[in-house]
């Protein structure tokens, strides 16, 4: 392993915040769009390298579907530390976002969610004295829903006491303890043409019974969520509503696309009853419904000894004491959570923005960070 530490102090790793810097502003200027399946692949080129610097070893590279992930394996992992390399910054962006370093604040695309993340695991790793029983898994696609890459989540964290997700904190550095779980639904009402003018009566019409079902759904999140907490609610949103080609037809198709989020397993499971028992309510009209649940959620009880852990780790390392989020967004932390795996999440980069064009991280907290996944790292394994 190469030198992510400038030295120790009792045993404390101390880490180079310039060599961080360095491996950061490599990893930014390697633009990685998720829908750009070649850059995806320059990207885990880049990061593969830096990777074997600080690890001593090379990544399997592993392909599905034209999508590039990366997989270290020392030993037999107990801990699983998971991240992605891919963006949501369409190429050409470093021309508009550059990668800049200006009164402690680093910017750039990707730079907060989640190449800063990488360093900081990467530094960490080089920090230990043996990489025995860690397991390391960087995907190609989690901005885009981690469709070829899900399979491969799950089956790395089967059998771990820990994952550590290394996406970005929330606001002011937070761990993250609680993440939604995510549905997608597409309602497709099918009806019957006819023209609207001499003989609308002859028709279904797909678009009235669109209404009905957009109406109804505004009323099972309360379904949902009978006993939940205030404050943390499930949400049913529908979000596209299309009906109808020319204006003297009665539609005889329509379709209405529903976003789910949701805190737990069950309401999960009871949205899903719902919206496959909703009725019809226009004489004829049929309803198809397609998709379904898609990431699970990562429920606070997947994550509150891996925090209370964490928060003695930082306290034993002089760090100030952590604070826990629940947040809305996915990540690949509901998948780890899902299949039973103990899940800590937005262990990375401190800053804000993601995604958006004051997107930047606090440099002074990467070194820190790095310190805090290496004592936890070493007090689960």
């Amino acid at each position: 392993m190469t030198g992510a530490t400038a030295g120790s102090t009792a045993g404390t790793p101390v880490f180079d915040t310039d060599a961080m810097l360095a491996d950061l502003a490599e990893l930014v200027r390697c633009e990685s769009f998720s829908a750009d399946l070649a850059a995806v692949a320059r990207s885990a080129d880049v990061v593969a390298a830096q990777g074997a610097r600080h690890l001593g070893a090379q990544p399997r590279r592993i392909v599905l579907d034209g999508v590039t992930h990366l997989q270290w394996t020392f030993g037999t992992p107990r801990v699983l530390l998971v991240g992605h390399h891919d963006t949501v910054w369409p190429m050409g962006s470093l021309a508009t976002h550059p990668w800049s370093v200006v009164d402690g604040i680093a910017r750039g695309p990707g730079v907060f969610d989640m190449k800063a993340g990488l360093v900081q695991m990467f530094h960490a790793l080089a920090s230990l004295h043996s990489l025995d029983g860690i397991g390391v898994l960087i995907t190609g696609d989690e901005e885009v829903g981690s469709t070829t890459s899900r399979a491969l989540i799950e089956d790395s964290a089967r059998g771990c006491a820990a994952t550590f997700v290394l996406e970005a904190s929330a606001d002011g550095g937070a761990l993250k303890t609680g993440r939604k779980g995510g549905s997608h639904y597409e309602l497709v009402v099918h009806g019957k043409a006819a023209h609207a003018g001499l003989e609308p009566e002859k028709g279904i019409n797909a678009a009235i019974e669109a209404a009905h079902l957009v109406l109804a759904l505004g009323g099972l999140a309360d379904l949902a969520d009978e006993g939940a907490l205030d404050g943390w609610r499930t949400t049913v949103t529908p979000t596209v509503v299309e009906a109808g080609a020319v204006s003297n037809t009665v539609p005889d198709r329509a379709r209405v696309t529903v976003d789910v989020r949701v805190p737990t397993i069950k309401a999960q499971e009871r949205v899903d009853e719902l919206i496959r028992a909703l009725p019809t309510t226009v004489p004829g009209a049929r309803l198809e419904v397609l998709g379904g649940p898609n990431r699970p959620p990562l429920e606070e009880s997947s994550s509150s000894a891996l925090f209370d852990l964490a928060d003695r780790v930082a306290s034993g390392s002089g760090l100030p004491p952590l604070r826990a989020a629940a947040v809305g967004g996915a990540s690949d932390g509901n998948f780890t959570a899902g299949v039973g795996c103990p899940t800590l999440d937005g262990l990375g980069a401190v800053g804000g923005g993601a995604h958006a064009d004051h997107e930047h991280v606090i440099v002074s907290e990467l070194a820190p960070r790095a310190l805090l996944l290496a004592g936890l790292i070493e007090a689960v394994r």
